[in-house]
């Protein structure tokens, strides 16, 4: 794939997914935007920096963003697990907000540029909860199944303008946001065993599908949840 001449606007690009998503954009010759609260050290000097809190202050992208804008990720999330006895009402809220929310507020502030593309891709990103039961996992599970909905009537919206939307869904891949369930040999062999393929997902397994899906020769793929999760969703191989 080649993203030459293609400007790409990444949320959540200092660290995990959204880190290496930006190097790997980068090699393949695309152009990057990249907002977060925080500034990666390891970017290169050619991405284009917004610092951002998507809750706070999503406004300011409206003069960050080029004219045109070929892909747009957001790669912004949580994992906030409680039994449903401890949820509270803001545990659900706050969820919803950041992942659903955060969102639709920088896709509207993104919209025109991707508009004057003639051709973008938006990429959310999901989790394997939002369609398997998982203990513990209500308020998050919740939040990303609205994003899913959220996703499917952006892309019947945004057809006719030519923007496809699609959902990538990992499950628990080897981010710094997922190190308190992989911080032992322990945990990781037994995470690597709750998957069918045998292994937790790395970051490059869930940019390579982002990378896909932004490609301008996958032009035909919209309104799609892609199930990057090692099988867990679909498989059952213990008998």
């Amino acid at each position: 794939m080649s993203f030459k001449n293609k400007n790409i606007l990444i949320i959540g690009a200092s660290s995990g997914i959204g880190l290496n998503l930006v190097g790997s954009l980068l090699n393949q010759g695309a152009t990057i935007y990249a907002a977060s609260r925080s500034k990666a050290e390891s970017w290169p000097e050619e991405v284009h920096f917004q610092e951002m809190d998507v809750l706070k202050n999503p406004e300011v992208l409206a003069n960050f963003i080029p004219d045109q804008l070929h892909g747009l990720v957001y790669a912004v999330g949580n994992i906030n697990l409680k039994p449903f006895a401890r949820i509270q009402a803001e545990d659900f809220t706050n969820d919803f907000q950041l992942n659903v929310v955060g969102a639709a507020m920088v896709i509207q502030q993104a919209l025109k540029s991707l508009k004057n593309s003639e051709g973008a891709s938006i990429v959310l990103i999901s989790s394997v909860a939002a369609k398997t039961g998982m203990g513990f996992h209500a308020s998050i599970a919740a939040a990303k199944g609205g994003l899913e909905g959220f996703a499917l009537a952006l892309a019947a919206e945004f057809a006719s303008q030519n923007i496809r939307v699609n959902v990538v869904a990992p499950s628990l891949t080897e981010t710094p946001m997922a190190e308190k369930f992989l911080n032992t040999p322990e945990k990781k062999e037994a995470a690597a065993k709750r998957h069918p393929i045998g292994r937790y997902g790395t970051p490059t397994d869930i940019s390579s599908a982002i990378e896909f899906l932004l490609a301008e020769n996958n032009s035909w793929i919209t309104g799609q949840v892609m199930r990057i999760d090692g099988g867990m969703s679909s498989l059952r191989t213990n008998f």
